[in-house]
């Protein structure tokens, strides 16, 4: 682990193993109410593996020795800052940027705060940056009240994202894919007010452009 100021980086290598493409359909600002089959942000980037041939003699495995099973080894780096208030993870393929809900918007309100618009377009900018043509903003919260009240308002606060990044954002041709998705897919115990922070949040993922 490597500590700089105000960060720390971990790197990670997850496994995961090949599977039917899952493409999410996007048109400007497109949502619907139907969920991943897994969780969000954890689909396979990486190429497929290569063919090998398991009676191949040039393999040299011992006697009695077998291939294990293909799978996609995808390298996923993630920078968070010292208060968790963003968190940065890139694979090979795409970058996803997460703000907690804390320095967008006061508590139980999809009304953007003071310093939440600066935060935003630093994220527009990268998208214009990398040349994204497609753009997803997800909205969850902790599990806190009722499933659908946190539906509601995630889903608010993704569309409050997704609003000021398309002021910031050059690409005339840009798609959006809009969801809330309450308290799913949490990234930590909701049994602890610090879990419950990290999991209200918003993700926005975007692709890496060419040559990245």
């Amino acid at each position: 682990m490597t500590k700089r100021p105000r960060t720390i980086a971990a790197t990670a290598v997850v496994g995961l193993v090949i599977a039917g493409a899952h493409l999410l359909g996007a048109t400007s600002a497109h949502a619907d109410d139907v969920k991943p089959s897994i969780p969000p942000g954890t689909e396979p980037s990486a190429s497929p593996p290569v063919v090998v041939k398991p009676d191949s003699p040039r393999l040299k495995l011992p006697q009695g020795g077998v291939l294990a099973p293909p799978k996609v080894l995808d390298m996923v780096e993630v920078v968070e800052d010292l208060g968790g208030e963003q968190r940065r993870q890139e694979t090979n393929q795409t970058v996803m940027m997460a703000l907690q809900s804390e320095v967008l918007f006061p508590e139980n309100s999809a009304v953007f705060n003071a310093q939440a618009a600066a935060r935003i377009q630093a994220i527009a900018n990268e998208i214009n940056q990398q040349k994204a043509s497609q753009v997803r903003v997800f909205g969850f919260t902790d599990d806190q009240g009722s499933y659908e009240h946190g539906k509601e308002l995630s889903k608010q606060r993704a569309d409050a994202v997704q609003s000021e990044l398309a002021k910031t954002v050059t690409n005339p041709k840009v798609t959006f894919d809009v969801r809330g998705y309450s308290e799913d897919y949490p990234i930590a115990d909701n049994s602890t007010e610090e879990g419950r922070k990290k999991n209200r949040r918003v993700e926005i993922t975007f692709p890496r452009g060419a040559g990245n």
